[in-house]
């Protein structure tokens, strides 16, 4: 596998002996985020492909140019969910392939997740993007999230916060 460089979305060539193919690269980074009671913020949007389906999950973004990994998390948690957070520690890495909707070209995206802590704000500022912002006893959090991922990354989240 090569690549041209490790920052950005670049395209990666995989090669073997069936098939060439390039794959785009992007980078993410949200947060997991605890209030003061011990709940967990998750939001919820509506998915790319299909738009009448809903997803719980963190807040979470592209890094923008000359954005830092931390930056973008807590640039990504204040917008979609109107809070502001301090980051405590990095909690690990989400890695997966999707298809774009409209060019079909599949996409390598990898979402670094940190741990945060509560500082102010208020859910109903989150923007356009989140149809629905709440926060969610842990255990009420690991059975709305709707994807495996998220789910590790807030039980490894859990171990990390100490409950």
């Amino acid at each position: 596998m090569d690549s041209a460089s490790d920052s950005g979305s670049e395209g990666w060539r995989f090669e073997s002996s069936r098939a060439r193919f390039k794959m785009t690269r992007e980078f993410s980074a949200g947060g997991i985020v605890f209030n003061t009671s011990g709940q967990v913020l998750l939001i919820c949007a509506s998915a790319m492909k299909e738009p009448e389906k809903k997803h719980w999950g963190f807040p979470k973004g592209n890094v923008g140019e000359g954005e830092s990994m931390k930056e973008a998390a807590l640039r990504e948690v204040r917008e979609e969910s109107g809070v502001e957070a301090e980051i405590t520690a990095k909690v690990g890495d989400s890695k997966y392939v999707y298809t774009r909707p409209c060019s079909g070209e599949k996409v390598f995206k990898v979402v670094s997740i940190f741990l945060m802590k509560y500082l102010s704000g208020d859910t109903k500022d989150h923007d356009w993007e989140v149809e629905d912002v709440g926060w969610f006893e842990p255990e009420e959090a690991l059975k709305t999230l709707s994807f495996s991922q998220d789910k590790l990354l807030l039980k490894k989240a859990l171990e990390i916060y100490g409950q």
